[in-house]
């Protein structure tokens, strides 16, 4: 599949994110058969399950600027928490709609 043809929010995951996804939707979205998988339990499987969550979301949320893409590029990149990237992400939306207001 070419990159091009990707939807927005699958482009920023890593591989091993993708992999993960495949195997979700092969288990038919069983976090049980999941944890067997990998040899984990339910909780790891529904933690690394919620971090994708927030992940796409992170993406969905962030528009074309460049400052929001430099937050979610160093979140994506493990080098900023997803929270502490949404916290950011929203106080300079809020900044930057007071400016234009």
């Amino acid at each position: 599949m070419a990159m091009e043809l990707l939807p927005e929010w699958m482009t920023g995951l890593e591989e091993e994110d993708v992999a993960f996804i495949k195997k979700f939707i092969l288990a038919s979205g069983s976090l049980k058969e999941m944890a067997g998988q990998y040899g984990v339990t339910y909780p790891t499987v529904r933690l690394r399950l919620d971090r994708l969550i927030q992940k796409i979301r992170l993406t969905e949320n962030t528009a074309a600027d460049p400052y929001i893409a430099t937050i979610k590029r160093l979140a994506m990149n493990e080098k900023l928490d997803l929270d502490t990237a949404r916290v950011l992400i929203s106080e300079y939306k809020k900044v930057r709609n007071k400016e234009e207001s």
